[in-house]
């Protein structure tokens, strides 16, 4: 099977500390439709806050992470799916803060030698 990585979007700074008891009772929904379709999550992940990142670039050490945005990067999970296609349905059921997203990146895998 495929791998693919879920990466979640919410509007800045994306706090998990933050979230609400909807937000919590929808991933649970979400957690069981996974179950249910005996799809496999291998690992998932929330961030700490936006504002809690530290960007390397060139060397030099700054606060925060590379670009200011609306949105950040929140959390990822990994997933195992037969193809883009299932990954990408799985992804339209994951709930996400409003305004935010989902994006969907399969794992890079090198050819085989």
């Amino acid at each position: 099977m495929a791998q693919y990585a879920i990466l979640l979007y919410s509007p800045a700074p994306a706090d998990p500390m933050e979230i609400t008891e909807a937000e919590l009772a929808a991933i649970d929904v979400f957690s069981k439709e996974i179950e249910k379709r005996g799809t496999r999550i291998l690992n998932s992940q929330a961030l700490q806050a936006s504002t809690t990142a530290t960007a390397v670039r060139g060397g030099a050490i700054t606060d925060g992470p590379f670009i200011e945005a609306k949105e950040v990067l929140a959390g990822f999970f990994l997933l195992e799916a037969n193809d883009l296609d299932e990954a990408l349905e799985i992804a339209k059921l994951v709930p996400t803060a409003p305004g935010g997203g989902v994006e969907v990146r399969p794992i890079f895998e090198p050819p085989a030698e």
